[in-house]
């Protein structure tokens, strides 16, 4: 196996970002299709939310090879 994989961004920071970030982009489409402008603007502010909190949590040891993940071996 190759021991210098970057891991691909499977954490839980990458995640809960990419989890928090689908469902602003969902949100806003369909906002966007029924023309609910607020609606849009705050999925679009959940979006950037969603960036901050993969960094917080990616800061705090959940990233890539943080101090607070367990890697399990792939199968």
């Amino acid at each position: 196996m190759n021991e210098s994989d970057p891991g691909h961004g499977n954490s839980p920071a990458a995640w809960t970002a990419v989890i928090i970030m689908l469902l602003g982009f969902a949100v806003g489409t369909v906002a966007f299709f029924l023309d609910v402008a607020w609606l849009v603007v705050a999925s679009a502010v959940l979006v950037v939310v969603g960036a901050i909190v993969g960094w917080i949590l990616s800061k705090a040891g959940y990233g890539v090879g943080g101090s607070r993940l367990t890697p399990k071996a792939h199968n």
